[in-house]
């Protein structure tokens, strides 16, 4: 049988008990948020969603048939991030290398040296290949359809398109808004969290285009493409200077062309669907 404690020692025991709870609780809300803001997701997350929704809108009644039938009720906007999810999974580390190419500033792509592991433009084409094989399974192409639409957003991305010797920017270090990060993730990721909107309305609030204007930027394709965005990549290494620390003036210059690049994926993407099925 316990000892009886007395009522006050009691009471003090019980507001101590409910202090220590309180504040357990407190710490624990206070590191979930912090992982929360931390943990922005890996264009991100919501650039990948804007490629995908915006590309929903260009596909033709017969492509959108095909594409259901194998994703059921998923969007190309729910599927876009796939590629980037499956990174964490040891199994699929022969695609790492399709979501970038790194070559030279004053080169083309057929001119550059080809990682022989693989690159977007081989990924690209594995994924196409894959899903226009009549033997291919159903699980194959679903897979491949996944990869497919996210290595189109990838392709243009200008740090995706970038040098060998900084890792497409990723060891370009830089600050945004006094935090330390890298100019890949400011043209990933950064751009697109501070601005503040979801995929759905960065997607809606896209600029009207003519259907020439539309017909225009789906001309070539995906050689010509990655070499146009290599162009773009250019522009984005002379946009900063190392250790630099970005803020809204640097939004302001080059935010229309994250959105722009967006756009034409998303445009891009619906022309390479619509050939495809």
């Amino acid at each position: 049988m316990g000892i009886k404690l007395p009522i006050e020692e009691e009471k003090k025991d019980k507001r101590l008990f409910k202090m220590k709870t309180k504040l357990f609780t407190t710490v624990v809300i206070s590191i979930l948020v912090i992982f929360n803001l931390s943990a922005e997701p890996k264009w991100g997350s919501t650039g990948h969603r804007v490629v995908g929704e915006i590309a929903n809108s260009y596909l033709k009644p017969k492509t959108k048939r095909a594409i259901k039938r194998l994703l059921g009720k998923e969007s190309l906007a729910l599927v876009s991030t796939f590629a980037d999810e499956i990174k964490s999974d040891k199994r699929f580390n022969e695609f790492y290398s399709w979501h970038y190419i790194n070559m030279p500033m004053d080169e083309t792509y057929d001119a550059s040296k080809r990682n022989p592991d693989g690159d977007l433009v081989s990924g690209i084409a594995y994924c196409m290949s894959v899903i226009t094989d009549k033997k291919s399974s159903e699980a194959d192409k679903v897979f491949y359809l996944k990869l497919l639409i996210h290595l189109i957003g990838d392709l243009h991305q200008p740090m995706h398109i970038g040098l060998a010797e900084d890792r497409g920017g990723n060891d370009f270090k830089v600050q945004w808004h006094y935090e330390d990060t890298n100019l890949h993730k400011v043209w990933d990721t950064e751009m697109i969290r501070t601005y503040g909107m979801s995929y759905s309305e960065l997607a809606n609030n896209s600029p009207a285009l003519s259907k020439k204007q539309v017909k225009l930027i789906q001309e070539g394709f995906v050689i010509d493409w990655v070499n146009e965005t290599h162009k773009l990549s250019k522009t984005v290494y002379n946009s900063a200077k190392p250790g630099e620390n970005l803020r809204y003036r640097y939004s302001y210059l080059h935010f229309d062309t994250v959105r722009s690049q967006l756009q034409i994926a998303g445009i891009r993407l619906a022309k390479v669907l619509n050939d495809l099925f």
